[in-house]
């Protein structure tokens, strides 16, 4: 009975936090019926009533609120938190598309697609990313919100979304699998209950929501019966697929040239090529020499050992005695560390053209991640501005721009696969893929050797697609990668639309 009461008061004190969720029952069903408080705000009543996208006026409302998820017992145990904007002159809502939008970490809302990239809003950065005051928004003239309808997706944890209790054992949530099997489930709620069932639809993912992307289009479809017609990845992480040993070490290679060649620090030579051009060349000697020289080990010949060390340095900006010393396994900590260590600078981990100021020049990596608190000192005040004061949402509930979703449980991970199986079964279904040069976090070349691994056939070569911008991670942080990238999902979006009465069949 005391078990029953105080679960009961922490629903209770949930549902007046949140101000979200009311439970009533429904005849006939064992799930109870969670009816959200959800607020409009239709665009033609503000101020900013419309965004102008290619010259041309785009009218929307922006709709968020909280959704449930449920355990296997029909029980709420979490309200996810999303917001949701529908273009308001497109009547005809079976061939709208819809776009379902997941950031990463894990433990990270969809705070940074969603006013960095896709979404009608747009935080006040500079041309290249970096923070300016005053903090605030204004309008994304290249959001795609003018060719599809998003929905950004906050799972448990982070933003505003959060456990019932703190007597649901994470476990529910925090895991591969875990989160793939209720956010599947929330997804399935949230497009019968905006009546989006007729509607095409795609996934988009960031860092680790590739990951969580990448498995929803199989969930999606083997336990939701749901059908996509694309996924994109937004610089992917290993999904499942792995690269241990002397090819993951050699596959970093070419960030670290691109890297070298953004701070200037490669023989003349190539130093004066374009960025691809000399990034080409990084590649074929990655695979076709640097891979064959690690996997020998010591039995390497020394003579091709200090060959392979000259041409390494010459595409890192490393020295061929640094390089020697690591036995041609360059750590990426390190990297970060020694490239400009001489000029009294380190780094970023996300995205290399960042720098920050370590407490002593000497170590084998910096002492924090210069991208990420320049990103949050962006993000943080603006999407705290919008939800709260623009959008209007009231609590008092902290948006969590990183929240606790630890222990994670990566066991059994098989995204990679999942998602390749998901194309095998599904025709309609593409794949884009868009990566950053100077991520080290999730490197472009890496995310290639993904795609190749995922299909080794090369039977869903023609569904599949990869496009690379001269930034980071967040390669939309930048302005010019903004527009381009945005583009890119547009025809994406419409190319991956079969013209209508095509059968889906091989």
């Amino acid at each position: 009975m005391k078990k029953s009461l105080l679960l009961s008061f922490f629903i209770l004190f949930f549902l007046y936090t949140m101000g979200q969720l009311r439970s009533t029952a429904v005849a006939g069903e064992n799930k109870p019926e969670v009816i959200n408080k959800m607020v409009v705000t239709d665009s033609s009543k503000t101020i900013n009533n419309q965004v102008m996208i290619k010259g041309k006026p785009v009218p929307y409302t922006a709709n968020f609120g909280t959704l449930p998820v449920w355990d296997e017992d029909g029980k709420a145990i979490a309200g996810v938190f999303y917001t949701y904007y529908e273009r308001t002159d497109v009547k005809d809502k079976t061939t709208r598309p819809l776009v379902i939008s997941f950031n990463g970490g894990p433990g990270t809302p969809s705070v940074w697609m969603e006013i960095g990239y896709t979404g009608p809003r747009i935080l006040n950065i500079d041309d290249e990313g970096y923070p300016v005051q005053p903090y605030g928004l204004r309008d994304n003239p290249y959001s795609i919100i003018d060719v599809a309808d998003i929905v950004y997706v906050d799972p448990v944890n982070t933003g505003f979304s959060r456990p019932i209790s703190k007597d649901i054992p994470g476990t529910k949530f925090f895991g591969v699998n875990a989160d793939i099997k209720y956010l599947a489930e929330w997804i399935n709620t949230f497009v019968t209950r905006k009546n989006r069932w007729a509607s095409p639809k795609f996934l988009i993912g960031e860092s680790y929501g590739t990951t969580r992307v990448s498995g929803l289009a199989l969930e999606l479809q083997n336990a939701q019966w749901m059908y996509l017609n694309g996924v994109i990845l937004v610089s992917p992480t290993e999904l499942g697929i792995k690269r241990d040993g002397p090819v993951g070490e050699a596959l970093l290679l070419p960030y670290y040239a691109a890297t070298a060649w953004y701070h200037k620090k490669l023989p003349a030579a190539l130093q004066q090529k374009d960025l691809t051009a000399m990034l080409t060349e990084v590649e074929d000697f990655t695979i076709n020499q640097l891979i064959p020289a690690m996997a020998k080990g010591g039995a390497l010949p020394t003579d091709q050992r200090k060959e392979i060390a000259i041409k390494m340095a010459g595409y890192s900006g490393l020295s061929e005695t640094t390089i020697l010393q690591h036995n041609l396994e360059i750590p990426v900590n390190f990297y970060w560390k020694e490239l400009l260590r001489d000029q009294g600078y380190t780094i970023g981990r996300l995205d290399s053209r960042y720098k920050g100021i370590d407490r002593k020049d000497a170590g084998d990596g910096p002492d924090y991640n210069a991208e990420l608190t320049s990103w949050l000192h962006s993000f943080t005040p603006a999407i705290n501005i919008y939800l709260r004061e623009e959008l209007g949402y009231k609590t008092q509930l902290k948006y969590n721009m990183f929240g606790s979703v630890y222990p994670w449980d990566n066991k059994n991970d098989r995204t990679g696969e999942n998602l390749r199986q998901a194309m095998a079964e599904n025709p309609y279904l593409h794949l884009m893929v868009q990566s950053g040069y100077y991520d080290g976090a999730c490197d472009y070349f890496s995310a290639k050797y993904n795609m190749w691994q995922m299909d080794p056939g090369g039977k869903l070569k023609d569904r599949m697609s990869w496009y690379g911008f001269r930034s980071g991670h967040m390669m939309y942080l930048r302005r010019e990668d903004l527009s381009a990238a945005n583009e890119q999902l547009r025809d994406f979006i419409k190319s991956a639309i079969p013209k209508p009465g095509t059968p889906a069949k091989y």
